[in-house]
């Protein structure tokens, strides 16, 4: 395997990095105040629409689309993107940017490749254009949603019309002012085999029938203005036209939405641990105890030692990944984007406490970004399917395969 970047990919790569210098770093302090101020809540930082439409005009927008759809975006293959979510990473909130954030990207990838002329023509090209925000709805309180065939939200037709009923949490970006559509899994059909029971539909977001039960908070934060929640469905009434490649599919449209979703989450993981260890690299070499610098203590260079293997070994790792679906699809990487799901978001959790630690009392505060990296790679190890999860079903792969093999 050969990871050298291609020239579109190192020149997009210079434009990126000298966007996020000059526009992005320089307002991460200013954005977070004014996120976690309470009287701002739900409402987006007035300086985003403007460094958006600076992305959109540079030609740095929908990096993540794959290359067959390459008239939408520049026609990225994944390889060619993991540098550039790894960038863009490094600030969590600055993939919206580049019109790259999750869940629209997941949400804007099914449309491309399963919904229907007029889905795309109501949703996706204004998802594209940045103009509107979605939100995934899958993940239910009353049962294990880390086996997705266990949803019971009912999605019953009725006439022209289907109806929704059921209560779905962990719903990211609903309470996003720009948020105007949902994808939501449920069941059409409770007898059909396994696999088959469940559909994808799209809910614009008003429908009447739609509560929020509750706001979430992860690790005491309401994660303002996109946030977490918690809905119910009453009877909520939307056309038929709004199912998705049709019933009984929407386990599979859940497949194919997060295999691309789970290595992007990596990429983002690996950019965070690679700021963390740099700033941990800087903080001991500038901060004396005890008559000596920190760099001077065998231990700390060991954690900055440890720190850089760990995040060059996810690195490559998800580099493998993304090369093994760019050439033989995301069924034949599911072992590798399974591996590098467990071992990237833990790595970079690893690495952010590391430095946490390297900073003393100032690791835990919002002074440094790196708390903030530890609790979203915290968070990130259910998302997307816990760990426990990912490990199982690559353990039994694994299993089989090895067993299918001639012994030696």
């Amino acid at each position: 395997m050969i990871f050298d970047y291609t020239d579109k990919t190192r020149e997009l790569i210079a434009r990126l990095e000298a966007f996020m210098a000059e526009h992005v770093y320089p307002v991460e302090r200013e954005r977070h105040a004014f996120v976690i101020d309470q009287n701002n809540l739900w409402r987006e930082w007035p300086g985003l629409e403007p460094l958006k439409a600076r992305a959109k005009a540079e030609g740095l927008w929908n990096l993540f689309l794959p290359h067959e759809y390459g008239h939408w975006s520049p026609g990225l293959t994944n390889l060619e993107y993991a540098p550039l979510a790894e960038i863009m990473g490094r600030v969590p909130w600055s993939s919206e940017v580049f019109n790259c954030s999750a869940p629209d990207t997941g949400n804007m990838e099914v449309l491309a490749r399963y919904g229907s002329p007029d889905q795309q023509q109501a949703w996706l090209k204004p998802l594209l254009a940045g103009e509107i925000r979605s939100a995934y709805v899958m993940t239910e309180p009353q049962v294990a949603s880390s086996d997705a065939t266990n949803l019971e939200m009912s999605i019953t037709p009725d006439g022209d019309d289907y109806v929704i009923n059921g209560r779905k949490w962990w719903i990211s970006n609903y309470m996003h002012p720009q948020c105007a559509v949902m994808l939501v899994m449920g069941k059409t059909d409770f007898d059909a085999p396994r696999h088959l029971q469940h559909s994808t539909i799209i809910v614009p977001k008003g429908t009447p029938g739609v509560t929020v039960v509750r706001h979430q908070r992860v690790f005491g934060s309401l994660n303002s203005p996109g946030g977490e929640c918690e809905l119910r469905f009453d009877d909520v009434r939307v056309p038929r036209e709004n199912l998705i490649l049709g019933e009984g599919r929407g386990f599979e449209i859940a497949q194919g939405r997060l295999g691309p979703g789970r290595i992007h989450h990596c990429m983002r993981s690996i950019g965070q641990a690679q700021r963390a260890l740099e700033i941990m690299a800087r903080r001991v070499e500038n901060r004396v105890a005890f008559g000596r610098k920190l760099s001077d203590q065998s231990s700390i260079r060991q954690d900055v030692a440890r720190s850089f293997c760990e995040v060059e070994m996810a690195r490559l790792l998800t580099l493998k990944a993304a090369d093994r679906m760019d050439r033989f699809g995301n069924k034949d990487a599911k072992d590798l984007i399974a591996a590098i799901k467990v071992i990237a978001p833990q790595m970079a959790q690893t690495v952010a406490d590391r430095a946490i630690q390297s900073h003393g009392g100032m690791g835990v505060s919002d002074d440094t970004p790196v708390a903030e990296f530890f609790t979203l790679n915290r968070f990130l190890r259910l998302a997307d399917g816990p760990d426990e999860v990912h490990m199982s079903q690559l353990g039994k792969q694994k299993i089989t395969e090895y067993n299918a093999m001639n012994a030696c």
